[in-house]
């Protein structure tokens, strides 16, 4: 029985959480139908687009993505003070990107004088605006919505698109994060859609990598890597981009079903920082959605995390316990 989503994101925890999004039945998102032959290649990039516009929406970082044949894959990160720092303006401003919003919402940004009653009454409705721009529902709504409309436009046809709801994954720690964005980056290799990070169309590892190819600092659309973790820590994920890109890269050579591998001894360090070792790293870059459902983490951040969800049982503590230790 789906569990409501009150339950599944806690960011008292974490803010980060990994959704997928898959189609329905066999519509194609992406990719060509081999039954008929039709190509959908060209809906990746509007899915793309669309998450990243979003990102300049919502409080809401975008960590990782990556668009498959039928699903959406998204590592994303909440950052609830940043929504309640906007001003009045500012929240309606955003909230109008997305929608019209109510008479009186467009009254106060044609800077028309409005009654005390009518204050009162945009004040509640600003209230409801700023806690959805934090909201993880909203942004999966705002990016599914216009797509399936888009595409049951194309089609010629009505109806479901997307499966009823997301999945969400809250990643409790810095090992759960790095290794749940390095599965979402990796995933066309796996998919055999691309042979190189690099050239994987339509995901934030070739995002992140043609920045650094350009000399760039960062995809300013993408949440930032930020280095160690040090006093006056921006907003961000605390690792190196080189650090994170090498590793991914290095990962992508080994996931092939005829060599077990081991991850070069050169790349290390970044997962003594994470407390993984090397077949740790492998298994949770290859298979993470299958060993954990609603949360990952350490075995004491999903102790704490059930609790915060009032749950009586959480699945994936064997699996925490093996990997995430």
């Amino acid at each position: 029985m789906p569990k409501p989503r009150s339950s599944q994101v806690s960011l008292i925890d974490t803010a980060y959480y990994h959704c997928v999004s898959r189609c329905v039945r066999r519509a194609f998102l992406c990719g060509t139908d081999k039954y008929s032959g039709t190509s959908y290649e060209h809906r990746r990039a509007w899915v793309e687009d669309k998450v990243l516009w979003l990102s300049s929406v919502f409080a809401i970082g975008i960590c990782a993505y990556a668009v498959m044949s039928n699903h959406v894959h998204l590592v994303l990160c909440v950052d609830k003070d940043k929504a309640m720092s906007w001003s009045d303006k500012q929240v309606v401003g955003r909230w109008h990107r997305l929608h019209r919003g109510t008479l009186l919402s467009q009254k106060f940004m044609r800077n028309e004088l409005l009654s005390e009653s009518e204050w009162i009454s945009l004040k509640e409705t600003i209230a409801v605006y700023r806690q959805r721009l934090y909201d993880i529902s909203w942004l999966m709504a705002s990016l599914s919505e216009p797509i399936a409309r888009q595409a049951n436009k194309e089609d010629g046809c009505t109806g479901r698109f997307w499966e009823g709801r997301f999945k969400s994954q809250a990643l409790l720690d810095d090992a759960a994060v790095l290794s749940c964005m390095a599965y979402v980056d990796l995933n066309p290799i796996r998919a055999k859609m691309a042979k190189t990070p690099e050239t994987s169309a339509h995901t934030s590892i070739q995002k992140r990598t043609e920045a650094i190819q350009q000399n760039k600092r960062q995809p300013h659309k993408l949440l930032p890597f930020v280095g160690n973790p040090r006093q006056d820590m921006p907003q961000g994920i605390a690792f190196s981009l080189q650090d994170y890109c090498e590793l991914v890269d290095t990962t992508g050579r080994i996931i092939r079903a005829d060599k077990a591998g081991a991850i070069d001894s050169a790349h290390s360090p970044i997962l003594s920082r994470l407390g993984l070792c090397e077949e740790q790293w492998l298994t949770l870059t290859t298979e993470f959605e299958q060993h954990f459902c609603y949360a990952a983490g350490a075995e004491q951040m999903m102790q704490a995390f059930k609790t915060h969800t009032h749950r009586k049982r959480i699945g994936g503590m064997r699996q925490a316990k093996r990997l995430l230790s």
